[in-house]
């Protein structure tokens, strides 16, 4: 079991303990890597309109990525990238335009989610697309916003 702090070690040394190591092979590997699981992602969110995938298998591939980079390049370099209020406006405004578009066929006299009420030639399927997207949207800033969470909880507090 190792005596070392997170701002330094007992004998008064102030060198940072970092989470993640600097390997120029991880590094490398999420630069080729990285574009190729979002792109993914953004297929599972829009193919789970007419077949297996959707909002919420998207989302968390899509979430993956930052994960990715964070692991690679350090966790405060990539929330300073992506910063936390980008992450909550994210997760409010997916949130905001999902309810809207919801109470918006109710306010045509349709259900909840009623495409058909809105009178567009292929509602349903735009309108199933367009959910899938803001449900993506929600869970990737969920996921996103709960691994910086934890590292600041694991980078913040002292370990015995």
């Amino acid at each position: 079991m190792s005596d070392t702090r997170a701002n330094g070690d007992l004998n008064g040394t102030d060198e940072e303990v970092k989470p993640y190591v600097e390997s120029p092979i991880i590094m490398a590997t999420v630069r080729v890597v990285a574009p190729f699981v979002f792109t993914f992602g953004l297929f599972i969110m829009f193919h789970g309109a007419n077949s297996s995938g959707g909002g919420f298998q998207g989302g968390v591939i899509v979430g993956t990525v930052i994960l990715m980079l964070g692991i690679a390049f350090g966790i405060e370099p990539t929330r300073e990238w992506v910063n936390p209020s980008t992450i909550v406006a994210m997760i409010g405004l997916g949130t905001l335009a999902f309810v809207s578009v919801g109470m918006a066929t109710v306010g045509l006299g349709g259900a909840f989610l009623d495409y058909p009420a809105f009178g567009i030639h292929h509602a349903s399927k735009y309108g199933i697309e367009l959910v899938e997207l803001l449900i993506g949207v929600i869970v990737a800033g969920i996921i996103t916003g709960l691994f910086f969470a934890i590292a600041a909880g694991m980078q913040g507090g002292e370990s015995a």
